[in-house]
């Protein structure tokens, strides 16, 4: 783990990206903020090292994240959700360059949640009915989130069979940061596995955490596993 990551910020005048910048400003978060980008601020401005590309904005922004990073030979942390094609391939194509993961929520309990719904879906079968319900913020334009799509994934990951999106519930009202429960019922039982953030600054230090750990990884496209992976080997003593 290097001792000081330096950080771009893009969406840096939105809600997340201002919550990134001030995490990073703690000393204990290991990372310095060098350049902050938002939809006025010209490419000309990114100068200097950059170890790191972090993305909270648009699909546009990814645009820009991906070719920023791949300019600077740094890293990219993806975490704009409602990516369209275009972002995709441009955050696809910076993998052949550097090391990019995409990651609509980095929280280390979604992380763990998203094994857990896994192993409940593989162990439980198909007797067991699943829904996902997943709550945000009226301002949210996208639905489902992300996050709950990645949720749905590890269960159709784990069952073998896709969840049906009419299974897949969202609700908009309200300030609600992030809420998601997944439900399995089954015979004479219910079994849920909740998520709840209760401050953005879960996710802005999730977010540097991530990037410490992208910081001077080799080209290629990494996931939230690899990482969970990683941790695991150090909790255990293992080599990582």
């Amino acid at each position: 783990m290097h001792t000081n990551t330096t950080i771009a910020v893009i969406g840096a005048s939105g809600r997340m990206g201002r919550t990134v910048i001030e995490a990073a400003k703690d000393p204990s978060s290991r990372c310095r903020t060098v350049l902050e980008v938002d939809a006025k601020t010209p490419d000309s401005q990114a100068v200097g090292a950059i170890d790191c590309v972090i993305d909270f904005s648009s699909a546009s922004g990814a645009v820009r994240a991906a070719r920023l990073a791949a300019e600077h030979d740094a890293a990219l942390l993806s975490c704009t959700t409602g990516l369209d094609d275009e972002a995709r391939d441009a955050v696809l194509e910076a993998s052949k360059k550097i090391c990019v993961m995409v990651a609509p929520n980095t929280s280390l309990g979604v992380a763990v949640a998203r094994r857990l719904c896994r192993d409940a879906a593989r162990l439980l079968g198909s007797e067991y009915a699943v829904d996902l319900i997943e709550h945000h913020h009226h301002r949210k334009v996208d639905a489902p989130s992300g996050t709950a799509l990645a949720l749905a994934d590890a269960v159709s990951a784990g069952s073998g069979t896709p969840l049906q999106p009419s299974r897949i519930h969202s609700i908009r009202a309200g300030d609600t940061i992030g809420a998601h429960t997944v439900q399995f019922a089954g015979p004479f039982e219910t079994i849920r596995i909740e998520h709840d953030a209760v401050s953005r600054q879960l996710f802005a230090i999730g977010a540097l955490r991530l990037a410490r750990w992208l910081h001077g990884r080799t080209a290629g496209l990494v996931t939230m596993d690899d990482w969970l992976d990683d941790r695991l080997g150090h909790h255990t003593g293992a080599s990582s």
